[in-house]
């Protein structure tokens, strides 16, 4: 059998729109042809976010490209996607997302070694103008550390 290429396909704005509390990992309930179009690394998380409706987690905003040798039996690329995670858990992002200023984000879609599609989402909290250029700061200095590290050990 031949190594299947790693997919892990990241939602880089979440990190930088919103500070990250607490992350779970979810299994997505797909159908038809998504997983095809998800192993092509044809998926995209951005400006996704989950919900709750009816005590069930469903994500919106995931667009996974219609699989290009699907027939009519195709799916629909930006449908609202139902995630599976255990009923502690739910309660327990259930009650925290009723807290003000906080959201449930997708981060990052990636196949686990059984070949299923798994979400890792997170608990967030919006970050003000303010916050993100502080971060960015924090980001640049810290590269510049790891340069100078990395020339003095040489």
């Amino acid at each position: 059998m031949s190594e299947q290429k790693k997919i892990n396909i990241k939602n880089k704005r979440a990190t930088f729109d919103y500070e990250i509390l607490e992350e779970w990992i979810a299994g997505v309930v797909l159908v038809g042809t998504e997983i095809k179009s998800i192993r092509a690394g044809k998926a995209s998380l951005t400006d996704s976010f989950c919900y709750f409706d009816k005590g069930e987690l469903w994500i919106r905003g995931v667009n996974i490209a219609e699989y290009s040798w699907g027939t009519c039996n195709n799916h629909v690329p930006r449908r609202d996607r139902k995630l599976l995670l255990t009923g502690r858990e739910l309660d327990k992002l259930q009650r925290a997302s009723q807290d003000r200023g906080l959201t449930i984000v997708g981060l990052r879609l990636f196949l686990n070694d059984r070949g299923l599609a798994k979400i890792v989402i997170g608990l967030a909290r919006g970050r003000k103008a303010y916050d993100k250029r502080e971060h960015l700061k924090e980001n640049d200095a810290r590269r510049e550390m790891d340069k100078v590290m990395k020339n003095y050990k040489r």
